[in-house]
């Protein structure tokens, strides 16, 4: 499984966040479960995020909200469809777990 590839989200929670990106290295793709961050409709937050620590990722014409701060591990069968690579932003999504750990 690719890092930084937006994947559809199997899990119960997927109404409320219908994507998940993975940002756990390649190196390590024989462990059963993978470091994800969920990504929810920035319309479900009146546009507030949390400066540092959430991005906005474009999916399908409809603007995401990074959820840093909730990233998880979760089993790979969660893990649904590709649905796009955000290599692009990787510089971006680093800062914001850096932030998200440091502080800075």
């Amino acid at each position: 499984m690719p890092q930084y590839c937006v994947y559809k989200n199997n899990s119960l929670t997927k109404k409320s966040y219908p994507f998940l990106l993975d940002i756990q290295s390649e190196l390590l793709s024989y462990i059963d479960t993978r470091l994800v961050i969920p990504l929810s409709p920035m319309a479900n937050f009146n546009n507030q995020l949390i400066k540092n620590v959430n991005a906005i990722i474009r999916i399908q014409n409809q603007d995401y909200l990074l959820l840093t701060q909730q990233m998880a591990a979760i089993p790979v069968g969660m893990i649904g469809e590709e649905v796009m690579f955000c290599e692009e932003q990787r510089q971006e999504i680093l800062r914001c777990i850096d932030f998200l750990i440091t502080g800075y």
